[in-house]
């Protein structure tokens, strides 16, 4: 498990009778219908993040629905424990599991919540489940609690290219809500990162902002291109031109 090194211990994973229902029917779903063949790809193209079941997206979530089924809504401790414990399980189905069901669960957690998501992004890290975590929760959890910009401030600056990354993806769904001038300081603050995945997250957050504000990306990019990687510049700019 890739977990920062001096960051915060794990949080502790909450009791919760509806985590062990989850979790068993999960295991006993997931593990029947294990493809090795298809697992060792899946493994191969994730460069060998961790190991996989071989389940393809629509089998892995028709049986995430027979799981869930008859089920009552969690509550943020139960939405702790599935997540936690999920990310506990060596094989990536079960991770992706746990972000989908923090996805349809978010608005049941509070932005005590956080540290929670933290450990998510910073353990087993890869884009997969960084990307939506970035968009679907963490930025859920800002939007209903804007106290949390602080934390993003902080995560903007982190070591761990996986906290900047979300840092930097977190508004992705903002829209008109988005607060550009955070947007372009977390941007500027990271524009001589070496790291790939960092560079892409510039633009990428940048081409998303464009589609609601075109004109403050491409003033923004004619202002400060020089200082970004020609990656982060062709993505910011994709849509809508220099």
């Amino acid at each position: 498990m890739r977990v920062t090194e001096d960051g915060p211990p794990p949080p502790r994973v909450p009791d919760s009778t509806l985590a062990d229902t989850v979790v068993e029917r999960l295991v006993a779903a997931y593990a029947s219908a294990a493809d090795p063949v298809t697992a060792d790809a899946m493994r191969a193209y994730m460069k060998d993040v961790a190991p996989f079941l071989g389940l393809k997206t629509p089998v892995r979530r028709a049986l995430s629905r027979t799981v869930e089924a008859g089920l009552p809504r969690p509550s943020e401790a139960d939405c702790a424990a599935v997540a936690l414990r999920c990310w506990e399980l060596p094989e990536r189905e079960y991770h992706y599991f746990a972000v989908d069901y923090l996805r349809r669960h978010v608005r049941r957690c509070s932005s005590g919540f956080l540290p929670v998501t933290r450990h998510l992004v910073t353990a087993v890290s890869w884009w997969d489940t960084v990307d939506l975590l970035a968009a679907h929760v963490v930025g859920a959890l800002v939007a209903a609690d804007p106290a949390l910009t602080a934390e993003m401030d902080r995560w903007s600056a982190d070591d761990d290219k996986w906290l900047v990354r979300t840092a930097l993806l977190h508004q992705l769904r903002f829209k008109e809500r988005t607060d550009a001038e955070r947007l372009f300081g977390y941007c500027l603050r990271q524009s001589g990162h070496p790291d790939f995945f960092v560079r892409k997250a510039i633009g990428w957050a940048l081409r998303e902002y464009a589609k609601t504000d075109p004109d403050a990306v491409r003033d923004f990019v004619a202002r400060e291109g020089g200082r970004f990687a020609p990656l982060s510049v062709r993505e910011a700019l994709k849509n809508i031109g220099a």
